[in-house]
């Protein structure tokens, strides 16, 4: 064995920590075969931001993220994916007069969400794992609104590698369903009979059937891959430091939640020692992760549609990650708060955000921004908080603009991809709708 196999990262499975992998063949597989998530099997550390910050956001990602790839096939090319993928800003906006409150921006990608971030590290990394001899990849999203439209942006047109898109039908906003729909060529987008808790179930059964993986080599692009996740550790660290840097205080972020990806995300760059204090969930009105946290009860459910979709989660594949780094209950809500916020409170902070800070929310945001405001007066006034904004609003200026009165700006990025036909195919909410719609549609084909 050489050195760099002996250095080499290993991830273990959230189910058997027997089972492990090195960083390529964790993002290949998306799952690991017993149907876990990965993992770290030890944690690299920052103490303090380990002398941060560290340039640009790409150069932080590459410093960040390098003791992850170490080793493996994607250690040299690992400032090259940083560089092509963190190449749009995650700035912090701060907000009011008293200084202690700010904005995380994180739509400033292709897609206008934080999403982009994710899908534009995975779409690198496996397009430098392809090999000119690779059977075709077949890469399987669920998405309950930005994370198809990130991750079709990013894997599109990128040969020897297929997409389908499986969203809910009818339950994305149509701004969403114009960027899951709108690409074509070797993305194929599929409106799936359920929720978005059906279409994640449908990646997950076709991950664990062992004929699809006879039949073709199959990833996922969902925060289930590591490679989705672990970057988005890296403007949780940039905005950390920044927040250091000025105030010499700890940041701490109010996170708007569905699957937890994101919310797992800023508790890893936690783990690795930046400087990150209190980690609140906003949720919406889809209750499984606060009741958890308040009963120790875990009783996944049915998703409710709510007004903040993308949000529209009964049972978060994260919430794995989150037990496996916590095991105890107390553990747990030592690490982290959560709170629920209903459709009326959603568009009442909108309408606030507007009015008081001139601030345009998308019904994400404006749930962390109420998340915020029901924290006890003496919490907000002795941290440092950030509100982590998710999509640009935008991508729901259905709900938005009456709330506010005016017309939300179109970016340049979405008014060119709005020009774009658009194509989706409905299915019914299991596995063999799906596998015949891929073979009508000839996914295997392109």
């Amino acid at each position: 064995m050489s050195g760099a196999e002996l250095t080499e990262m290993r991830f273990k499975s959230t189910r058997d920590e027997t089972l492990t992998a090195g960083f390529g063949e964790a993002l290949e597989q998306g799952l690991a075969p017993d149907g876990g998530l990965y993992v770290p099997v030890e944690w690299p550390r920052f103490p303090g931001g380990a002398g941060g910050p560290w340039g640009s956001l790409a150069e932080t990602g590459t410093h960040l993220l390098a003791p992850f790839v170490e080793g493996g096939p994607l250690a040299q090319s690992l400032s090259a994916i940083t560089t092509e993928a963190f190449d749009f800003p995650a700035p912090v906006v701060p907000l009011g007069t008293n200084g202690r409150l700010a904005v995380l921006e994180l739509f400033h990608g292709p897609t206008a969400a934080f999403k982009d971030f994710g899908a534009r590290f995975l779409a690198a990394c496996l397009a430098r794992l392809r090999g000119p001899s690779s059977r075709p990849l077949t890469v399987l999203v669920a998405t309950s609104g930005d994370t198809g439209a990130a991750v079709a942006a990013a894997f599109h047109d990128r040969p020897g590698i297929q997409v389908a898109v499986l969203f809910p039908k009818g339950l994305v906003s149509p701004t969403q369903e114009r960027q899951l729909t709108c690409w074509g060529g070797n993305v194929r987008s599929f409106a799936v009979r359920g929720t978005f808790d059906d279409c994640q179930r449908l990646v997950k059964q076709a991950f664990l059937d062992r004929q699809w993986r006879r039949e073709r080599a199959l990833s996922s692009a969902n925060s289930i891959n590591l490679g989705r996740l672990l970057p988005q550790i890296v403007y949780y660290a940039a905005a950390s430091l920044s927040v250091w840097r000025l105030h010499g205080e700890r940041a701490c972020f109010i996170v708007p939640s569905g699957n937890l990806g994101n919310a797992v995300a800023c508790i890893w760059a936690r783990e690795l020692g930046l400087p990150i204090g209190n980690v609140v969930l906003a949720h919406n009105a889809n209750r499984t992760v606060p009741d958890f946290l308040e009963t120790g009860d875990w009783r996944p459910r049915a998703s409710v549609a709510t007004l903040a979709s993308a949000m529209d989660v009964g049972n978060p594949s994260n919430m794995e990650r989150l037990r496996t780094l916590y095991p105890d209950l107390t553990e747990i809500r030592s690490a982290v708060s959560a709170c629920t916020v209903g459709d009326e409170a959603i568009r009442a902070r909108i309408r606030a955000g507007y009015r008081e800070l001139g601030q345009i929310w998308c019904p994400h945001t404006a749930t962390a921004a109420e998340a915020y405001a029901r924290l006890p007066r003496e919490r907000r006034e002795s941290g440092r908080w950030v509100l982590v904004s998710t999509a640009h609003p935008v991508k729901f200026r259905e709900i938005v603009e009456p709330l506010i009165g005016r017309r939300v700006p179109l970016p340049q990025s979405l008014t060119e991809l709005f020009a774009r036909p658009t194509a989706s195919t409905e299915i019914e909410a299991d596995l063999a709708s799906l596998r015949n719609a891929l073979r009508q549609h000839g996914t295997e084909d392109h």
